[in-house]
Protein backbone atom coordinates (compact mmCIF):
# COMPACT_ATOMS: atom_id res chain seq x y z
CA UNK A 1 0.00 0.00 0.00
CA UNK A 2 1.24 3.39 -0.73
CA UNK A 3 2.00 5.74 1.98
CA UNK A 4 1.87 8.68 0.21
CA UNK A 5 -2.01 7.90 -0.65
CA UNK A 6 -4.74 9.88 1.22
CA UNK A 7 -7.80 9.83 1.45
CA UNK A 8 -10.19 12.82 2.31
CA UNK A 9 -14.34 11.65 3.16
CA UNK A 10 -16.52 14.86 3.18
CA UNK A 11 -19.22 13.99 5.84
CA UNK A 12 -20.65 17.59 6.86
CA UNK A 13 -23.74 17.40 4.80
CA UNK A 14 -27.23 17.49 7.19
CA UNK A 15 -29.36 14.68 4.61
CA UNK A 16 -32.20 16.68 4.69
CA UNK A 17 -33.33 15.30 1.43
CA UNK A 18 -34.34 12.12 3.55
CA UNK A 19 -36.23 13.43 6.44
CA UNK A 20 -37.43 12.69 8.72
CA UNK A 21 -35.06 9.38 9.53
CA UNK A 22 -32.19 12.05 8.90
CA UNK A 23 -32.45 14.73 11.22
CA UNK A 24 -29.71 17.90 11.97
CA UNK A 25 -28.94 15.92 15.02
CA UNK A 26 -28.14 12.52 13.20
CA UNK A 27 -27.52 13.23 9.18
CA UNK A 28 -28.07 10.55 6.68
CA UNK A 29 -24.11 9.51 6.81
CA UNK A 30 -24.71 8.39 10.40
CA UNK A 31 -27.26 6.16 9.49
CA UNK A 32 -27.69 2.45 8.49
CA UNK A 33 -30.37 3.37 5.90
CA UNK A 34 -29.85 0.28 3.79
CA UNK A 35 -30.66 -1.84 6.52
CA UNK A 36 -27.60 -3.85 6.79
CA UNK A 37 -25.63 -3.26 9.92
CA UNK A 38 -23.65 -0.62 8.67
CA UNK A 39 -23.65 3.41 7.87
CA UNK A 40 -22.89 4.87 5.32
CA UNK A 41 -19.71 6.63 6.38
CA UNK A 42 -18.43 3.46 7.79
CA UNK A 43 -19.52 1.75 4.59
CA UNK A 44 -16.86 4.74 2.55
CA UNK A 45 -14.12 4.23 4.99
CA UNK A 46 -14.48 0.36 4.92
CA UNK A 47 -13.47 0.83 1.05
CA UNK A 48 -11.11 3.18 1.16
CA UNK A 49 -9.05 1.70 3.90
CA UNK A 50 -8.21 -1.08 1.17
CA UNK A 51 -6.57 1.69 -0.97
CA UNK A 52 -5.02 4.32 1.62
CA UNK A 53 -3.06 3.31 4.67
CA UNK A 54 -5.56 4.32 8.02
CA UNK A 55 -3.37 6.50 9.10
CA UNK A 56 -4.16 8.84 5.72
CA UNK A 57 -7.82 8.86 6.08
CA UNK A 58 -9.36 12.36 7.26
CA UNK A 59 -12.93 13.28 7.23
CA UNK A 60 -13.85 16.58 7.07
CA UNK A 61 -17.29 17.24 8.75
CA UNK A 62 -19.03 19.87 10.61
CA UNK A 63 -18.17 20.93 14.52
CA UNK A 64 -21.40 19.44 15.74
CA UNK A 65 -20.69 16.03 14.09
CA UNK A 66 -17.04 15.59 15.25
CA UNK A 67 -18.37 12.91 18.16
CA UNK A 68 -20.21 10.82 15.30
CA UNK A 69 -17.56 10.56 13.05
CA UNK A 70 -15.35 8.89 16.09
CA UNK A 71 -18.49 7.01 17.45
CA UNK A 72 -18.67 5.77 14.15
CA UNK A 73 -15.28 5.46 13.06
CA UNK A 74 -13.49 4.38 16.29
CA UNK A 75 -10.54 3.37 14.45
CA UNK A 76 -9.66 6.83 12.82
CA UNK A 77 -7.32 9.17 14.73
CA UNK A 78 -8.67 11.91 16.70
CA UNK A 79 -6.41 14.18 14.67
CA UNK A 80 -7.19 12.97 11.13
CA UNK A 81 -11.16 14.47 12.24
CA UNK A 82 -11.25 17.49 10.70
CA UNK A 83 -13.95 20.11 11.59
CA UNK A 84 -15.84 23.15 10.06
CA UNK A 85 -17.16 25.49 12.33
CA UNK A 86 -19.00 27.11 9.05
CA UNK A 87 -20.91 25.01 6.15
CA UNK A 88 -19.26 26.89 3.40
CA UNK A 89 -19.35 23.85 0.45
CA UNK A 90 -16.71 21.57 -0.86
CA UNK A 91 -14.18 23.98 -1.95
CA UNK A 92 -12.96 25.49 1.44
CA UNK A 93 -13.17 21.74 2.99
CA UNK A 94 -11.30 20.40 0.20
CA UNK A 95 -9.13 23.70 0.80
CA UNK A 96 -8.61 22.40 4.34
CA UNK A 97 -7.89 19.08 3.54
CA UNK A 98 -5.60 19.75 1.05
CA UNK A 99 -3.12 22.08 2.52
CA UNK A 100 -3.04 20.35 5.62
CA UNK A 101 -2.02 16.85 3.71
CA UNK A 102 0.48 18.83 1.63
CA UNK A 103 2.04 20.32 4.89
CA UNK A 104 2.13 16.79 6.20
CA UNK A 105 3.35 15.15 3.22
CA UNK A 106 4.32 16.97 -0.23
CA UNK A 107 4.49 14.10 -2.51
CA UNK A 108 0.68 12.84 -0.99
CA UNK A 109 -1.27 12.29 -3.62
CA UNK A 110 -5.52 12.31 -2.89
CA UNK A 111 -8.74 10.78 -3.41
CA UNK A 112 -11.93 13.03 -2.17
CA UNK A 113 -14.74 11.16 -1.97
CA UNK A 114 -18.51 11.68 -0.19
CA UNK A 115 -19.60 9.88 2.39
CA UNK A 116 -22.99 8.56 1.64
CA UNK A 117 -22.52 6.70 -2.16
CA UNK A 118 -23.14 3.21 -2.83
CA UNK A 119 -21.15 0.82 -4.26
CA UNK A 120 -22.21 -2.30 -5.53
CA UNK A 121 -18.87 -3.68 -7.28
CA UNK A 122 -16.08 -2.98 -4.41
CA UNK A 123 -13.06 -4.87 -6.00
CA UNK A 124 -13.88 -2.75 -9.31
CA UNK A 125 -13.93 0.30 -7.32
CA UNK A 126 -10.73 -0.03 -5.53
CA UNK A 127 -9.13 -1.18 -8.46
CA UNK A 128 -10.21 1.59 -10.30
CA UNK A 129 -9.66 4.17 -7.72
CA UNK A 130 -5.88 2.65 -6.91
CA UNK A 131 -5.37 2.94 -10.75
CA UNK A 132 -6.47 6.77 -10.91
CA UNK A 133 -4.34 7.56 -8.12
CA UNK A 134 -1.09 5.76 -9.17
CA UNK A 135 -1.48 7.93 -12.61
CA UNK A 136 -2.54 10.90 -10.76
CA UNK A 137 0.52 11.28 -8.68
CA UNK A 138 2.79 12.06 -11.69
CA UNK A 139 0.37 14.20 -13.43
CA UNK A 140 -0.81 18.04 -13.14
CA UNK A 141 -3.82 17.24 -14.05
CA UNK A 142 -7.32 17.28 -11.98
CA UNK A 143 -9.20 13.89 -11.94
CA UNK A 144 -12.69 13.27 -11.49
CA UNK A 145 -14.49 10.07 -11.70
CA UNK A 146 -17.45 9.62 -13.98
CA UNK A 147 -20.27 6.92 -14.22
CA UNK A 148 -22.05 5.50 -17.36
CA UNK A 149 -25.29 6.46 -17.21
CA UNK A 150 -27.94 3.92 -17.38
CA UNK A 151 -31.27 6.12 -17.16
CA UNK A 152 -31.49 10.20 -17.75
CA UNK A 153 -31.38 10.89 -14.29
CA UNK A 154 -32.58 14.67 -13.73
CA UNK A 155 -30.99 14.23 -9.52
CA UNK A 156 -27.34 14.13 -11.12
CA UNK A 157 -24.54 17.00 -12.59
CA UNK A 158 -23.06 15.36 -15.96
CA UNK A 159 -19.82 15.80 -17.48
CA UNK A 160 -19.28 15.71 -21.36
CA UNK A 161 -16.05 13.64 -22.50
CA UNK A 162 -14.10 15.09 -24.82
CA UNK A 163 -13.56 12.00 -26.89
CA UNK A 164 -10.89 12.88 -29.57
CA UNK A 165 -8.60 12.98 -26.16
CA UNK A 166 -7.97 10.12 -23.88
CA UNK A 167 -5.32 8.28 -21.93
CA UNK A 168 -6.14 4.27 -21.35
CA UNK A 169 -4.79 3.39 -17.53
CA UNK A 170 -4.57 -0.10 -16.40
CA UNK A 171 -7.16 -0.81 -18.69
CA UNK A 172 -9.47 2.33 -17.10
CA UNK A 173 -10.11 5.28 -20.21
CA UNK A 174 -9.76 8.71 -18.93
CA UNK A 175 -10.98 11.62 -21.32
CA UNK A 176 -10.31 15.12 -21.12
CA UNK A 177 -13.54 17.25 -19.66
CA UNK A 178 -15.50 19.27 -22.36
CA UNK A 179 -18.72 20.63 -20.23
CA UNK A 180 -19.99 20.18 -17.21
CA UNK A 181 -23.38 20.52 -16.38
CA UNK A 182 -25.84 20.14 -13.40
CA UNK A 183 -28.82 18.45 -12.71
CA UNK A 184 -30.54 18.75 -16.26
CA UNK A 185 -34.21 18.74 -17.12
CA UNK A 186 -35.44 15.21 -18.14
CA UNK A 187 -35.75 16.37 -21.98
CA UNK A 188 -31.74 16.99 -21.90
CA UNK A 189 -30.75 14.07 -19.77
CA UNK A 190 -32.14 12.19 -22.40
CA UNK A 191 -29.94 13.79 -25.31
CA UNK A 192 -26.83 13.55 -22.98
CA UNK A 193 -27.06 9.49 -22.53
CA UNK A 194 -28.73 9.03 -26.58
CA UNK A 195 -24.90 11.39 -27.72
CA UNK A 196 -22.87 8.79 -25.46
CA UNK A 197 -20.37 11.29 -24.37
CA UNK A 198 -21.82 12.07 -20.76
CA UNK A 199 -20.96 10.55 -17.67
CA UNK A 200 -22.71 11.12 -14.54
CA UNK A 201 -20.76 13.48 -12.10
CA UNK A 202 -19.58 11.33 -9.08
CA UNK A 203 -18.31 13.72 -6.96
CA UNK A 204 -15.48 12.01 -6.49
CA UNK A 205 -12.06 13.52 -6.85
CA UNK A 206 -8.33 12.17 -7.48
CA UNK A 207 -5.23 14.79 -7.58
CA UNK A 208 -1.89 15.19 -6.23
CA UNK A 209 -1.99 17.80 -3.07
CA UNK A 210 0.15 20.02 -4.97
CA UNK A 211 -1.73 20.33 -8.44
CA UNK A 212 -5.18 21.03 -6.53
CA UNK A 213 -3.11 24.05 -4.45
CA UNK A 214 -1.99 25.30 -7.31
CA UNK A 215 -4.98 25.14 -8.80
CA UNK A 216 -6.85 26.49 -5.89
CA UNK A 217 -4.22 29.60 -6.08
CA UNK A 218 -5.20 30.06 -9.20
CA UNK A 219 -8.76 29.86 -9.66
CA UNK A 220 -9.92 30.55 -5.89
CA UNK A 221 -7.29 32.95 -4.71
CA UNK A 222 -9.97 34.37 -2.41
CA UNK A 223 -10.03 30.82 -0.47
CA UNK A 224 -6.35 30.05 -0.93
CA UNK A 225 -5.52 32.85 0.44
CA UNK A 226 -7.21 32.44 3.73
CA UNK A 227 -5.47 28.44 4.47
CA UNK A 228 -1.96 29.34 2.56
CA UNK A 229 -0.58 29.96 6.35
CA UNK A 230 -1.72 27.03 7.38
CA UNK A 231 1.47 25.70 7.85
CA UNK A 232 2.06 27.80 10.65
CA UNK A 233 -0.88 26.18 12.51
CA UNK A 234 -1.40 22.87 11.13
CA UNK A 235 -0.73 19.99 13.50
CA UNK A 236 -0.67 22.50 16.78
CA UNK A 237 -2.62 23.47 19.50
CA UNK A 238 -3.94 26.99 17.57
CA UNK A 239 -4.97 25.03 14.51
CA UNK A 240 -8.56 25.14 15.31
CA UNK A 241 -9.05 28.57 16.48
CA UNK A 242 -7.13 29.07 12.91
CA UNK A 243 -9.60 27.85 11.02
CA UNK A 244 -12.29 29.06 12.83
CA UNK A 245 -11.27 32.55 12.04
CA UNK A 246 -10.63 32.07 8.45
CA UNK A 247 -13.82 30.67 7.67
CA UNK A 248 -15.55 33.50 8.52
CA UNK A 249 -14.26 35.00 5.40
CA UNK A 250 -14.46 31.88 3.45
CA UNK A 251 -17.75 32.58 0.48
CA UNK A 252 -19.19 28.97 0.28
CA UNK A 253 -18.83 27.74 -3.23
CA UNK A 254 -18.14 24.28 -4.67
CA UNK A 255 -15.36 22.46 -5.89
CA UNK A 256 -17.39 21.56 -9.31
CA UNK A 257 -17.75 25.55 -9.77
CA UNK A 258 -14.80 27.11 -8.35
CA UNK A 259 -12.40 25.07 -9.98
CA UNK A 260 -13.48 21.85 -12.42
CA UNK A 261 -15.34 24.09 -14.49
CA UNK A 262 -12.89 27.20 -15.38
CA UNK A 263 -9.75 24.77 -15.57
CA UNK A 264 -8.52 23.14 -18.77
CA UNK A 265 -6.59 20.58 -16.81
CA UNK A 266 -10.33 18.48 -16.05
CA UNK A 267 -10.12 14.97 -16.87
CA UNK A 268 -12.46 12.18 -16.07
CA UNK A 269 -12.17 8.68 -15.54
CA UNK A 270 -14.76 6.86 -16.98
CA UNK A 271 -16.14 4.00 -14.07
CA UNK A 272 -18.59 1.57 -14.10
CA UNK A 273 -18.42 0.20 -10.33
CA UNK A 274 -22.11 0.54 -9.40
CA UNK A 275 -22.11 3.62 -8.25
CA UNK A 276 -25.36 5.33 -6.79
CA UNK A 277 -25.90 8.52 -5.01
CA UNK A 278 -28.08 7.65 -2.08
CA UNK A 279 -28.97 11.22 -1.07
CA UNK A 280 -32.81 11.03 -1.98
CA UNK A 281 -35.73 8.58 -0.61
CA UNK A 282 -36.23 8.66 -4.45
CA UNK A 283 -32.81 7.65 -5.50
CA UNK A 284 -33.03 4.76 -2.39
CA UNK A 285 -36.44 3.89 -4.25
CA UNK A 286 -34.98 3.50 -7.51
CA UNK A 287 -31.65 1.08 -5.96
CA UNK A 288 -33.51 -0.92 -3.16
CA UNK A 289 -35.42 -4.21 -3.58
CA UNK A 290 -39.06 -4.06 -3.46
CA UNK A 291 -42.15 -6.33 -3.60
CA UNK A 292 -45.08 -7.97 -6.24
CA UNK A 293 -46.27 -4.34 -5.92
CA UNK A 294 -43.05 -1.63 -6.71
CA UNK A 295 -43.47 -0.66 -2.86
CA UNK A 296 -40.15 -0.29 -1.41
CA UNK A 297 -41.08 -1.64 2.80
CA UNK A 298 -38.49 -1.26 5.42
CA UNK A 299 -40.54 -2.27 8.82
CA UNK A 300 -40.96 -4.81 10.73
CA UNK A 301 -44.77 -5.76 10.59
CA UNK A 302 -46.52 -4.35 8.37
CA UNK A 303 -50.21 -5.21 6.48
CA UNK A 304 -50.10 -3.71 2.69
CA UNK A 305 -52.93 -3.29 0.48
CA UNK A 306 -53.73 -2.06 -2.82
CA UNK A 307 -50.70 -0.08 -2.60
CA UNK A 308 -48.11 0.79 -5.54
CA UNK A 309 -44.61 2.68 -6.16
CA UNK A 310 -44.28 3.82 -2.71
CA UNK A 311 -42.17 4.17 0.28
CA UNK A 312 -43.13 2.77 3.38
CA UNK A 313 -40.22 2.82 6.53
CA UNK A 314 -40.79 2.30 10.30
CA UNK A 315 -37.88 2.29 12.49
CA UNK A 316 -40.44 0.64 15.47
CA UNK A 317 -40.45 -2.90 16.05
CA UNK A 318 -43.69 -3.07 18.60
CA UNK A 319 -45.71 -1.11 15.73
CA UNK A 320 -47.98 -2.74 12.67
CA UNK A 321 -47.96 -0.37 9.76
CA UNK A 322 -51.16 -0.46 7.74
CA UNK A 323 -51.27 1.48 4.58
CA UNK A 324 -53.83 1.05 2.21
CA UNK A 325 -55.04 2.61 -1.35
CA UNK A 326 -51.92 4.49 -2.09
CA UNK A 327 -49.58 5.06 -5.28
CA UNK A 328 -46.59 7.14 -5.61
CA UNK A 329 -46.28 7.89 -1.90
CA UNK A 330 -43.53 8.46 1.06
CA UNK A 331 -44.85 7.07 4.71
CA UNK A 332 -42.13 7.48 6.78
CA UNK A 333 -42.56 6.57 10.53
CA UNK A 334 -40.00 7.60 13.18
CA UNK A 335 -40.92 7.83 16.71
CA UNK A 336 -41.59 11.77 16.82
CA UNK A 337 -42.68 12.44 12.84
CA UNK A 338 -45.14 10.44 10.84
CA UNK A 339 -44.48 11.83 7.24
CA UNK A 340 -46.86 10.92 4.68
CA UNK A 341 -46.66 12.76 1.35
CA UNK A 342 -46.24 11.78 -2.18
CA UNK A 343 -43.30 10.67 -3.35
CA UNK A 344 -42.08 13.34 -5.71
CA UNK A 345 -38.96 15.08 -4.43
CA UNK A 346 -40.45 18.57 -4.79
CA UNK A 347 -43.12 18.16 -2.44
CA UNK A 348 -40.51 17.09 0.62
CA UNK A 349 -39.08 20.07 -0.32
CA UNK A 350 -41.78 21.98 0.67
CA UNK A 351 -42.60 19.91 3.59
CA UNK A 352 -38.68 20.80 5.03
CA UNK A 353 -39.19 24.19 4.11
CA UNK A 354 -42.88 24.69 6.07
CA UNK A 355 -41.03 22.84 9.29
CA UNK A 356 -39.28 26.27 10.19
CA UNK A 357 -42.19 28.95 9.22
CA UNK A 358 -44.85 26.88 11.05
CA UNK A 359 -42.20 26.76 14.35
CA UNK A 360 -41.60 23.05 13.82
CA UNK A 361 -37.94 23.53 13.59
CA UNK A 362 -37.03 21.66 16.59
CA UNK A 363 -37.68 18.28 14.14
CA UNK A 364 -35.58 19.64 11.45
Amino acid sequence: MNNNFYCVIMAGGVGSRFWPISRNSRPKQFLDILGIGKSFIQLTYDRFIKIVPGQNIFVVTSAAYADLVHEHLPDLPLENILTEPYRRNTAPCIAYAATRIRHMNPEATMVVAPSDHFISNESLFIDTITAAMNYASHQDELFTLGIDPTRPETGYGYIQCSMKESTTVDGNIAYKVKTFTEKPNRELAQVFVDSGEFLWNSGIFVWNAATICRALERWLPEIYSLFKDGDKYYGTPQEQAFITKIYEDCPAISIDYGVMEKTSRAWVFQASFGWTDLGTWESLYLHAQKDGSRNLIKCHDTMIDSTTDSVIVSHEKDKLVVVKGLSNYLVINTDDVLMICPREEGRLKEVIADLAVNDKSRYM
